[in-house]
């Protein structure tokens, strides 16, 4: 079955999603730990959650990259989640959805999500011809994914290095049965119709 362009591709249940980030040790490592965000972690900043686990290893350089060393499995409910897409704004103007760009910059000033959709990766981070969601959160969102929405964080640091490694050594197959299991997200027009260029 072909992929949709602009489709969502989780670990999801039936009432949560798995999003990923990556830190330094100094903030991931206690967020593992408490299961949320320490307070050195900085609420007034916008931060970027991606459902898609070789994206972030593309964004992090799985786990090398300065200053994204520690890798985090954040599980959020599914209703914070479709809360975000449906307060989300795309992060750029699409003439055939948006009514012109004055209308899309003071949506895109008070909206407290932002959508991005970059070209998903495969394991040896390739661009896919189909596209994965990122989310940025602000303000409001941000308060909601820290103190509402996040269910249970997990460092998936040690299976990152672990993929890596495989991948190193010749053994993609090895590598990829250790990928987590990502399936669409039921997202349909009601969420989605904004956000889709």
């Amino acid at each position: 079955m072909e992929e949709p362009k602009h489709g969502i591709r989780a670990v999801h249940g039936t009432s949560t999603i798995t999003v990923y980030q990556a830190y330094t040790p100094e903030i991931g490592l206690p967020a593992a730990r408490l299961g949320s965000f320490p307070a050195t972690w900085k609420r007034d900043r916008m931060t970027w959650v991606k459902p898609s686990f070789l994206w972030m290893m593309y964004r992090c350089g799985w786990g090398t990259k300065e200053g994204q060393e520690t890798v985090l499995a954040i599980e959020i409910t599914r209703e914070g989640f479709e809360w975000a897409l449906r307060h989300a704004c795309l992060s750029h103007y699409e003439s055939g959805l948006h009514l012109d760009r004055t209308t899309w910059k003071r949506r895109l000033k008070h909206a407290p999500v932002r959508v991005q959709w970059d070209p998903e990766r495969d394991l040896h981070l390739r661009s896919l011809p189909y596209r994965s969601l990122q989310l940025g959160l602000s303000g409001e969102a941000v308060h909601r994914y820290a103190d509402e929405w996040t269910v249970a964080i997990t460092d998936v640091t040690p299976l990152v290095r672990e993929i890596r490694a495989l991948l190193r050594e010749g053994e993609p197959e090895a590598a990829a049965r250790l990928l987590p299991e990502e399936r669409p997200y039921p997202a349909g027009d009601e969420l989605l119709a904004h956000l889709r260029p």
